[in-house]
């Protein structure tokens, strides 16, 4: 029985063969040329990949002691499902992810008492002042959103999070090409040259910081990152005093893979800002080793503001620290077809101009 191996080319990926006129490998899609020994090198560093090993100590938390759950409430959204704590001194409030009405649930149980916090910074007049500054120079802005927006709404909230330490062995292959371009008096010529680089090396992680609530987008809270861990302190009840808190729905299990993405990513990115001398690169095969991972869990001060525009909903949020501010806004329509139609306007007078001036030469 015999046994046809394909080799793929590094390059495009195409199946490669032998070309005994130039007695080396080449691709007939796009012609690039290997020679034996450097195709088996870069078929025995593929073959020699290892699948990643991301395996982490979750037991972050401590169980609740005696009394010191005394005076939380817990508050339930019958809209979203929100399940929000706050003290025995909370009167009727609304819930801060969807706005509706939350009613009083009972007395607060839970099973994980967190290991850090970091108080508010900023207070809601900040907050405030920061949703004005964020409609500052927003020309396509509506104007009855400006004005009818409910700020005085904004709640602080305590945002439940994992956070992911590891010591992470890598090792990364990356493609590369580099390219030259030059011209005859007849052509114009682009050269791409293809590398495979290698990289290998440790790097550690502390407190990379995944939500632990389903209600709150993760790209939302990554937005006001990054939070000052330097400000954190153990965890005590007190310190929700004022303010409501919410409590983690998604556990530290569930939140490895984001974790996992988000330290592969930057490990990647840190890896090739340490390949230089190339016009492209891009990581093509990694292996990822973490060690000493483990998760705790900390309580991160949020601003949230929620609105609804023409049946939209729209989520401001700052980070109770720092003051960073994000949040989408809505476009009025007419003000963005007239800004369309004078920025053709103006494009065509530039090309007509342009043309004016080669029928004067």
């Amino acid at each position: 029985m015999s046994v046809i191996q394909e080799f793929k080319c590094p390059s495009c990926g195409g199946a490669i063969e032998f070309d005994s006129s130039i007695q080396k490998m080449k691709c007939p899609y796009c012609d690039s040329e290997f020679d034996m020994q450097a195709l088996a090198d870069y078929d025995n560093v593929l073959s020699a990949g290892q699948t990643d090993e991301m395996v982490w100590e979750t037991s972050a938390g401590a169980e609740w002691q005696d009394g010191e759950t005394d005076g939380l409430k817990t508050y339930v959204c019958k809209s979203c499902g929100g399940e929000i704590v706050g003290d025995d001194t909370t009167a009727a409030t609304s819930c801060p992810y969807c706005d509706n009405p939350v009613v009083l649930s009972g007395q607060f149980t839970g099973n994980l008492k967190p290991d850090y916090v970091i108080p508010f910074k900023l207070d809601k007049k900040a907050a405030k002042e920061a949703l004005k500054n964020h409609y500052k120079g927003k020309r396509l802005l509506p104007k009855v959103f400006k004005e009818a927006n409910h700020i005085d709404e904004i709640k602080g909230v305590y945002v439940p999070f994992w956070l992911f330490d590891a010591d992470v062995n890598a090792n990364i292959t990356y493609k590369a090409t580099r390219t030259r371009t030059w011209s005859d008096s007849k052509y114009d010529y682009t050269e791409t040259s293809y590398f495979s680089v290698y990289r290998g090396g440790t790097v550690g992680f502390e407190r990379v910081p995944v939500d632990g609530s389903s209600k709150m987008a993760d790209d939302l809270m990554e937005s006001i990152e990054p939070f000052d861990f330097s400000g954190a302190v153990d965890f005590q009840t007190a310190y929700l005093s004022g303010y409501l808190a919410d409590k983690y729905d998604v556990g530290a299990e569930e939140s490895i893979e984001r974790a996992n993405s988000r330290i592969k990513k930057s490990t990647e990115d840190t890896f090739a800002s340490t390949v230089q001398g190339y016009t492209r690169v891009w990581p093509e095969m990694t292996n990822v080793q973490l060690n000493n991972g483990i998760a705790k869990y900390a309580l991160y001060p949020v601003w949230l503001l929620n609105t609804t525009w023409e049946g939209k909903k729209y989520t401001f949020a700052m980070n109770g620290q720092t003051g960073k501010f994000v949040g989408n806004l809505p476009l009025d329509k007419r003000k963005l077809t007239c800004w369309f139609a004078g920025l053709m306007g103006a494009v065509s007078a530039a090309a007509f101009a342009f043309f004016y001036l080669l029928w004067l030469m």
